[in-house]
């Protein structure tokens, strides 16, 4: 049974769930941060027109002579409300309760005589009330005075408060959705300054060029300035890739026309003198081939991207070098070339890529088999500096070159001129590409008398990357 495609993520809901959830949440903590500033004023308004209730009821008790039974002024007063019921009492502090319409719980604290009117919290059968308490003269009873309670229910505090809150959740809705509105016609109409760019990229063939350009918004720059790097790597890549087809068509058609002229050769006289001749000329001309196809992957693989940060590895080449010399034993005595090793016996550490390295110090050597001459003397040597760094040296007395062309011996394709020996002229620029990935430093000198000697210096290990000192192999000459 097949599965059911599993949902593209959107950029629209993933906006929309940042931005409404975060919304509402708002919107509830604000809804009920206004019933409370609401509910606040409502018993601000309430206890003062409480307290004016009782200081006119004070007043009207100061021009009547109670018996028992109040005005109808005075009653309608105490007795309005028009969402709930009003208690009163009027208590005498010598006769007890002169009236009132319910048995109303005193204030703890008594306000004395004259003094602003105490306001209290109370309840009576179960009911929330708010109260205001006052202390008066009772004229006609010299000696007395009288203890005035007036109180009210909550419910008309409460329902002023939800009515603004309801006026105020209506304005703060219309405002949201005006604010979501001019938000969405913001962001539509301020995108629009990505249309010459995207316009710009749909007239794109296979063009590799920077994107970037003066009507870019400054928000996305980030972003174009990593696709151009991005299409800055794709051009090396690509101008790499050119480089190898020109290079190898370049280096590969002259032993190819070579190899087609001596197979002719070979048919058109089958001779077995001539036949023979033609195939040591092709045997050397598929060894050249070979060779020059070799040396172009290693230029290849030198003048990739880098890979540093996953390939390099700290290396000791106090025991890396004799073992790499020691294989190349066997063609200098072929060459008539006397080849040895002379370095230190305590651990030089280094950080880099084992292969590249192989390269680098294989075609130095074989640089100096192929053009010093029987009978020379090529000496490899490594030395440690001061700075943590190492020196590697690759020397012989061979016949050398003119000083004028020390500079050119690092380009691709260079062979000094009057140079018998066959070569491709690739291998010193490896090895110049090769120190360039280890931030190595490739020196020429030439000998006093005559010969050249190649130093390729090598930065310091970084610190945490020095290899754990290991026993060095015994230097052979």
């Amino acid at each position: 049974m097949s599965q059911a495609p599993a949902r593209r993520p959107s950029l629209r809901r993933r906006l929309l769930g940042f931005l409404l959830i975060p919304v509402t949440i708002l919107l509830v903590l604000d809804i009920l941060f206004t019933y409370g500033v609401a509910l606040g004023y409502a018993n601000h308004v309430h206890d003062r027109d409480l307290g004016n209730d009782a200081l006119t009821l004070a007043k009207m008790m100061g021009s009547e002579q109670l018996s028992g039974e109040l005005s109808p002024q005075a009653r309608f007063l105490l007795q309005y409300d028009p969402n709930g019921d009003g208690y009163f009492s009027v208590v005498s502090r010598q006769r007890g309760l002169v009236a009132g319409n319910g048995q109303l719980p005193q204030a703890q604290r008594i306000p004395a005589m004259g003094a602003k009117p105490e306001l209290f919290d109370t309840r009576m059968e179960n009911h929330p009330l708010r109260a205001v308490t006052l202390t008066a003269p009772w004229n006609g009873h010299p000696g007395d005075v009288l203890v005035i309670t007036v109180a009210e229910t909550l419910s008309d505090r409460h329902a002023q408060a939800r009515s603004i809150l309801y006026l105020a959740i209506l304005t703060q809705s219309l405002l949201i959705v005006c604010v979501l509105s001019l938000v969405w016609f913001g962001v539509n109409h301020g995108l629009r300054v990505l249309d010459p760019l995207t316009r710009r990229l749909a007239r794109r063939n296979h063009e590799l060029t920077p994107i970037g350009g003066p009507d870019v918004p400054q928000e996305i720059l980030p972003l174009t300035r990593t696709i151009d790097a991005l299409f800055a790597r794709l051009r090396g890549m690509l101008a790499l890739h050119d480089r190898f087809i020109a290079d190898a068509a370049h280096q590969l058609r002259t032993p190819l026309t070579g190899l087609g002229l001596h197979v002719e050769r070979a048919l058109a006289d089958p001779d077995p003198a001539n036949v023979r001749e033609a195939l040591t000329h092709i045997r050397r001309l598929n060894q050249r081939a070979a060779r020059t196809t070799a040396q172009l992957l290693a230029l290849t693989r030198a003048q990739a991207p880098s890979t540093e940060t996953v390939e390099h590895v700290p290396l000791d080449l106090a025991r890396w070098v004799p073992e790499a010399v020691t294989q190349r034993v066997h063609d200098a005595l072929a060459a008539g070339i006397d080849l040895g090793y002379q370095g230190p016996e305590q651990a030089l550490s280094i950080h880099g890529h084992a292969a590249s390295l192989h390269d680098l110090l294989d075609n130095l050597i074989d640089n100096c088999i192929r053009y010093a001459g029987r009978g020379s003397t090529v000496t490899v040597s490594l030395q440690a500096r001061t700075d943590g760094g190492a020196n590697l040296m690759v020397e012989d007395n061979g016949p050398g070159v003119p000083p004028e062309l020390v500079p050119r011996l690092s380009e691709r394709f260079f062979r000094a001129p009057g140079t018998s020996e066959e070569g491709s002229g690739l291998g010193l620029a490896i090895v110049q590409r090769i120190a360039e990935r280890h931030r190595a430093e490739v020196i020429y000198r030439l000998a006093e008398e005559h010969g050249l000697c190649v130093e390729v210096r090598f930065p310091a290990p970084r610190r945490g990357h020095v290899a754990a000192t290991q026993a060095e192999a015994p230097a052979t000459r």
